[in-house]
């Protein structure tokens, strides 16, 4: 039996859609989520809009098993993922005890006042869980299957290495790779049929050009090894025809 977990992520800044910020955590959540056997099947990109962030959130966490939000719980006035995750799960949101006096003892230590927006970063939804974050204090947290992150890459991942364990993963999944000389108009047909004939499979076809030439790589991936070793035999008897004819 093969277990399939999955995930969806709402990446949240007017940055990233305006490009001035270039975005780093898709790429690494990817990986480290496909490392341990669960399914990343959709990324929003949303601008900081409240009933946008609420929207996508909502979306994914009512058909995924876990969704990974990233940016907007900073001390600007900008910052309102937790806003919006309260709104989205319809619980109160403000200031977290815990979250409150560890932030005021380390403002305190490093002889900073401790701001209005700075107390920001100390408000959560009702009946959050800390993320913690090694990075710089200031926690994110998780309501539900929904966990909340910066944006900032170093501290993103710093918090998602403090999720991760927790949470439930499936099969991972396994893969093989064969090199296709011919294009992809030519092997387009008869890949789409095995494709059909082994559902359990992803074939996934890559275009490549080098030195005047397409080739087309080829990557058969399921969780089940005898599922794959069937189903790349059948494409290296697909490809070994097409060489028969010429």
């Amino acid at each position: 039996m093969t277990d399939t977990v999955s995930a969806g992520m709402v990446v949240i800044g007017d940055e990233i859609l305006s490009g001035r910020t270039k975005d780093k955590n898709i790429g690494h959540l990817a990986d480290m989520l496909t490392a341990v056997g669960i399914d990343l099947r959709e990324v929003r990109i949303v601008a900081d809009d409240e009933d946008a962030i609420v929207e996508a959130i909502n979306a994914l966490r009512n058909r995924l098993d876990y969704v990974f939000t990233t940016g907007g719980i900073g001390p600007t006035h900008d910052d309102i993922t937790a806003d919006a995750v309260a709104k989205a799960f319809g619980v109160p949101i403000g200031y977290e005890d815990r979250a409150y006096k560890m932030l005021e003892a380390d403002y305190a230590k490093r002889d900073l006042p401790f701001t209005e927006a700075r107390k920001r970063m100390a408000r959560l939804p009702e009946g959050a869980e800390h993320i913690d974050n090694p990075v710089s204090l200031a926690p994110g947290f998780s309501v539900g299957n929904v966990h909340v992150m910066a944006g900032v890459p170093k501290i993103f991942q710093a918090m998602l290495d403090n999720v991760l364990p927790k949470l439930r993963t499936g099969t991972k999944l396994k893969s093989e790779t064969i090199h296709c000389p011919f294009g992809e108009g030519t092997i387009g047909g008869p890949l789409g049929e095995i494709q059909k004939a082994h559902p359990d499979t992803i074939i996934g076809s890559y275009p490549k050009y080098e030195d005047g030439k397409f080739w087309t790589e080829l990557v058969v991936r399921a969780r089940d090894p005898e599922v794959l070793s069937a189903a790349a035999d059948a494409v290296r008897a697909m490809l070994d025809d097409l060489r028969t004819r010429g």
